[in-house]
């Protein structure tokens, strides 16, 4: 998608996204998420954030999990295509600058604008009470600290988290309202919404870790072939020459962008009938796995190489460091604390 404003301190604009170290990535993020993200590399200054901190919010109990997931989420963005020498990759908590903006921020920041976000109360009643946190609450605070200290332009969000962004704007017109005295110290980033639908799992709900209905981009062709013959598929096509409705078949919504040039072929072959689920999901694990070979190659590549996924990292991380620190100092003055 066109991307039109341009700061005046760099280029192009910046494009910055990231995500949770909660572990490997599914074929949903592929779709969704990491394809869009490999086209920014080419179009936009792209930041990407392995986001531990974040990660913290749900799984304080388990920080080894989030130390080792790092390196997994990284290995499956690069083989997804996101090109570490036309983008930054950085780990969230190697930018303490981050953590301070969200202090200094949090001291203008209403209590009741972190409460109405619309997340807070949903997760709580989904996750329990033991996530309700200080941390846990300011999550969107840090959400748009990641953005701001980056002076980050754009982020690409789904309508989820349209209110997150919302709400990280309306903070800024507070701050620079505060602190500007006529000067824009900080960017209210626009949100770049996805094109793409939600993926379905397995089951036919959202594909998501925490429903175990899951593809990984990491798992071998034997696994995945095993997977895609125990989707489901439309419940009122039970016979193999019964007439199908493709629009409620998620192996028929993955069609789409797996091999979009064949789906009219499926598409006819299950609404006549001629087509039966079982042959459709044999032909589906074929389409999948081809897909996928040359990320998992790549990712094999990468893997063998550990020491050069930690260079990224590191080379990342002080990169991002560097324009942190000046938004920072930048910050600092205007509240006359430097």
């Amino acid at each position: 998608m066109p991307l039109g404003f341009v700061n005046p301190t760099h280029t192009r604009p910046r494009v910055m996204s990231g995500m949770r170290s909660t572990g490997r990535l599914h074929i949903g993020h592929l779709i969704g998420v990491l394809n869009q993200w490999a086209q920014y590399c080419e179009t936009a200054d792209a930041f990407f954030e392995i986001a531990d901190l974040h990660a913290y919010t749900t799984g304080f109990m388990e920080p080894q999990s989030i130390r080792e997931a790092r390196n997994e989420l990284v290995l499956d963005w690069l083989a997804a295509g996101v090109d570490p020498q036309r983008s930054t990759i950085y780990l969230q908590s190697d930018i303490p600058e981050i953590s301070e903006l969200q202090l200094l921020l949090s001291m203008i920041t209403p209590l009741s604008w972190l409460e109405r976000v619309p997340t807070w109360k949903s997760q709580i009643e989904q996750l329990g009470q033991e996530i309700a946190t200080y941390g846990f609450l300011g999550y969107p605070l840090l959400q748009l600290c990641d953005v701001a200290i980056f002076r980050g332009e754009f982020v690409p969000v789904g309508r989820d988290q349209v209110a997150h962004l919302e709400f990280g704007r309306e903070v800024v017109r507070r701050f620079n309202y505060l602190y500007g005295d006529g000067e824009t110290i900080l960017i209210e980033p626009q949100a770049t919404l996805s094109d793409f639908p939600e993926v379905p799992g397995t089951d036919g709900r959202k594909m998501s870790k925490s429903y175990g209905n899951t593809i990984l981009i990491s798992d071998d062709e034997e696994t995945t072939t095993k997977k895609v013959r125990s989707m489901v598929t439309d419940p009122l096509k039970i016979r193999r020459n019964d007439r199908g409705r493709p629009e409620v078949c998620p192996v028929f919504f993955m069609w789409k962008f797996v091999k979009p040039g064949h789906v009219p072929v499926v598409e006819e072959g299950c609404r006549s009938g001629a087509l039966g689920c079982v042959q459709d999901k044999a032909d589906f694990a074929e389409a999948l796995n081809a897909y996928l070979r040359p990320i998992r190659e790549r990712r094999r590549e990468f893997g063998a190489d550990m020491a050069q996924v930690e260079k990224i990292i590191t080379d990342g991380s002080a990169k991002a460091r560097e324009i942190a620190a000046q938004t920072l100092r930048e910050v600092r003055r205007a509240m006359k604390l430097a």
